[in-house]
């Protein structure tokens, strides 16, 4: 019975498909979990990426525009009323909420301070919503690879129960398990690279931002 599951494994082994698919398919449930949550962190990750990119081109655009047309404006005033109702720029929706919470308070006394404070919230408000999906890339980047290398213990845990099932330590035994290691261990890089280096990137991207509508509240006050 022991020489037929050996020769039944070898045989297996040695006619084994090695692409990536029938890897998944003669993965056991824990394996094939590993494979398909790091394929779906993986996406998720580039649709995060992929729309941080165009949100960052938008909004850098939007406000040097609206930076223009505000400085060259004859009054902070007449500016605001000439605004879109639908404007989605984050600098302008600060300058919008700041001058409609001014506008509503009758007592225009210790105005210097009301207002640092509106700009500021209307900041943090902002950039909220531009660092919406940062926290999702970070945790993928730090733990896509011990979830691939957990795929990858276990696979090689199935190597050693082959050698002991089929009491052979040919190449051909272990192989099978090892490839299905060795491709959990590659998805998990795979989603953390990515996500490490954009996270990095968009961080940036956002600290400069950011400066950029502190800098614009800064000058704003000036003139009020």
């Amino acid at each position: 019975m022991e020489a037929d599951i050996s020769t039944q494994a070898v045989g297996l082994a040695s006619n084994a498909d090695f692409s990536l698919i029938n890897l998944f398919i003669r993965a056991d449930i824990i394996v094939k979990s590993v494979i398909v949550m790091l394929i779906a962190c993986s996406i998720y990750s580039w649709a995060v990426i992929i729309e941080k990119i165009r949100l960052f081109k938008k909004i850098n655009q939007s406000t040097e525009e609206f930076e223009a047309k505000f400085w060259n404006s004859k009054s902070a005033e007449s500016f605001y009323n000439n605004l879109p109702a639908n404007i989605e720029d984050p600098m302008a929706l600060v300058f919008k909420d700041a001058m409609q919470n001014l506008l509503k308070r009758k007592s225009k006394t210790d105005i210097n301070n009301r207002m640092t404070t509106m700009l500021e919230t209307g900041i943090e408000k902002q950039m909220s919503k531009i660092n919406k999906g940062f926290i999702f890339l970070a945790t993928v980047g730090s733990t896509a690879p011990f979830i691939g290398l957990f795929g990858t213990v276990w696979g090689i845990m199935n190597s050693f129960q082959s050698i002991a099932i089929s009491r052979n330590t040919s190449l051909a035994i272990v192989a099978p398990g090892i490839a299905e290691a060795l491709f959990a261990t590659a998805l998990g890089l795979l989603a953390a690279i990515p996500s490490v280096i954009a996270y990095n990137k968009f961080s940036n991207d956002a600290s400069a931002y950011s400066q950029k509508l502190e800098n614009f509240s800064k000058r704003f006050l000036t003139i009020i």
